[in-house]
């Protein structure tokens, strides 16, 4: 295999990454034991070799570029990754270490995923975790996340996709809502109700709700004066003070219906779900962190 790389470079990327990392040329030359003239010019081979500026610099501090921000975070999943190898190749590896980065939908990471991750670390103490709350599609490559939890896998996306759970749906609304509205036995009664809608960040249009009707599956779309986008516990938030009805996953409002600030209502229609897929790059070589945690979450939540 012809090769690409000279040999200063994996240590060029170690000084461009600490650099980063610290937002100092100084502190990263002294963390190196080198001086911070040394730094400077290793990151400008970097620049001249790449064609891009990694820095901007001031006289007072420096900050990543965006072209140096996304250099940033592989460099420093590589880095991570090369240094697992080595772990792994002389039988070092004895638990999990280094950082986990985790995107995930607002509503799951807040009552599924969040409430886990104290047992996790106290499992795998060596393991760091950063977790990022979006309902947006994420790029492993330039973001840097080793997991996503999403609503479904992405198509042709060559990601490894596993179904933690299907979270059931509930239709729910509010006592004072419900006081003097009309009548609501069927799904077309809905018609005549304020349904809260919650608009699709990818596409922006309002998610159709599901019911079961003689053991199919309908899909019915809804109309309502409030609309939430991005977040499904703003619906939730604006039913539980008298918006309107909304369709929500059971797991959001359990507290709220057995104490019954919130009723559950078209119970015969009910029975539906919908997924939550954990997805992650294919790799040869999982990284004991990553493993580790797939394995804990299905463990925890998986169906």
């Amino acid at each position: 295999m012809q090769r690409q790389f000279e040999d200063v470079l994996l240590g060029s990327i170690e000084l461009f990454c600490l650099a980063a990392e610290l937002e100092s040329f100084t502190e990263a030359a002294n963390a190196a034991s080198v001086t911070p003239a040394a730094v400077s010019r290793t990151v400008a081979r970097l620049e001249e070799r790449l064609g891009v500026r990694l820095f901007v610099r001031t006289t007072r501090q420096i900050r990543l570029t965006d072209a140096g921000r996304r250099y940033f975070e592989q460099c420093r999943l590589a880095l991570a990754q090369l240094a697992e190898a080595e772990r792994e190749a002389t039988g070092q590896q004895t638990a999990p270490t280094g950082v986990l980065r985790i995107s995930m939908p607002t509503p799951y990471g807040h009552y599924r995923v969040l409430p886990l991750l104290a047992e996790f670390r106290k499992r795998y103490p060596g393991v760091t975790v950063e977790t990022h709350l979006s309902n947006r599609n994420i790029d492993f490559g330039e973001e840097g996340f080793d997991l996503a939890i999403r609503g479904a896998a992405p198509g042709d996306s060559g990601l490894i996709a596993r179904t933690i759970e299907d979270a059931e749906l509930v239709v729910i609304a509010s006592p004072a809502y419900l006081r003097g509205a009309a009548k609501l036995k069927t799904p077309d009664d809905l018609n005549h109700h304020d349904c809260v809608q919650y608009a699709l960040p990818s596409t922006g249009r309002n998610l159709p709700w599901l019911f079961k009707h003689e053991g199919e599956v309908v899909e019915t779309m809804t109309s309502g004066a409030c609309t939430s986008s991005g977040d499904v516990l703003a619906g939730a938030t604006l039913a539980r003070h008298g918006a309107g009805i909304f369709q929500t996953y059971r797991f959001i409002v359990e507290k709220d219906l057995a104490e019954g600030t919130l009723k559950e209502l078209l119970i015969p229609y009910g029975g539906c779900s919908r997924p939550f897929v954990l997805l992650y790059p294919h790799a040869r070589h999982l990284s004991s962190r990553v493993r580790s945690f797939v394995d804990f979450l299905m463990e925890r939540l998986g169906s």
